[in-house]
């Protein structure tokens, strides 16, 4: 059986399976990127060096809404370009076209999803009396590696100690109050430290003011190279000392809240194009962590407006 959305729409449990998204959320995200999809082709078509005319040439082997389908299921799923072709009754370079068409336009919908915390909209959020020089009001930072193909070029860049493997690094940032995905910068080498990544991504100076940046011990020092910015971090043990308990409270209150950005990131690589090994090249990484990013927050708005 080719697999067709008119077709999968009518067994939602093997819609869910291969798309990560209810049949009711995808068809919220067809009404919000056919739009763009349509003006990505007007453009491909009109492009100056093209001789045809915008109308010519042979139609893409799947309609519009199926091609979106088609790149959920490859982000979900993350088959060959091979199966996948064989999945939707095309050949296998029909699908990686229509993937290099589609998976942008999802990118571009999923970084529209991202929406900065509003300080006017939520309450601050009464905290204990150890958390009172944390902010009320917070994103919280994180990163995750995934496996990448042993470069041909500069091996030692990407080659990651703590995973003893080739890998990316992505960082994210994620709404404490609501879990959703906020903020995705530019892919990087494994060996990246934290540190040096949230410096450069430019999320600190996107903060509204009143919203704060919460990380784990790998973001120790973000209070020193942005004082204006509202932070938290884990305590360090005291050299050649017990920890006090005061620190060891302090921590386990401050993971509780950290515990969201654990969800979100668990939440993205179900995508398993974010969790094998990285098939399709290092460059530019971060549009198909945006592309997931967009799908997982629709997702989450779905849940919230149910509730």
């Amino acid at each position: 059986m080719i697999a067709r959305l008119d077709h999968l729409r009518k067994h939602p449990a093997v819609f869910r399976a291969l798309t990560g998204l209810t049949p009711a959320v995808f068809d919220a995200l067809l009404a919000d990127v056919l739009p763009a999809l349509a003006d990505a082709d007007f453009a491909r078509r009109d492009r100056p060096d093209r001789d045809r005319a915008v109308g010519a040439g042979h139609p893409p082997g799947l309609t519009a809404p199926d091609r979106l389908l088609l790149a959920v299921v490859w982000l979900r799923v993350y088959p060959t370009h091979a199966v996948l072709g064989y999945l939707f009754g095309v050949s296998e370079s029909a699908a990686r076209r229509l993937l290099g068409w589609s998976v942008p336009v999802l990118a571009a919908a999923g970084k529209d999803t991202m929406r900065m915390p509003d300080p006017g909209k939520y309450q601050r959020k009464t905290l204990p009396a150890l958390l009172r020089d944390t902010p009320g009001l917070a994103v919280l930072v994180d990163t995750f590696e995934q496996p990448t193909h042993r470069p041909k070029r500069r091996q030692r860049a990407w080659y990651s100690g703590k995973k003893k493997r080739h890998t990316t690094k992505t960082q994210v940032g994620v709404d404490e109050e609501s879990g959703r995905v906020v903020h995705v910068p530019p892919s990087a080498p494994g060996p990246s430290s934290d540190l040096t990544l949230l410096k450069g991504s430019g999320l600190l100076g996107r903060l509204p003011r009143g919203v704060g940046v919460i990380g784990d011990t790998a973001y120790l020092g973000i209070g020193a190279a942005r004082p204006d910015v509202p932070s938290a971090t884990p305590r360090r043990k005291p050299k050649g000392k017990p920890r006090p308990a005061a620190d060891r409270r302090y921590n386990r209150a401050v993971a509780r809240r950290r515990v969201v950005v654990e969800h979100t990131i668990r939440r993205l690589r179900v995508f398993q194009a974010l969790a094998q090994v990285n098939r399709h090249g290092r460059r530019k990484h971060e549009v198909r962590v945006r592309a997931v990013a967009g799908l997982v927050n629709r997702m989450i708005d779905a849940r919230t407006a149910v509730a």
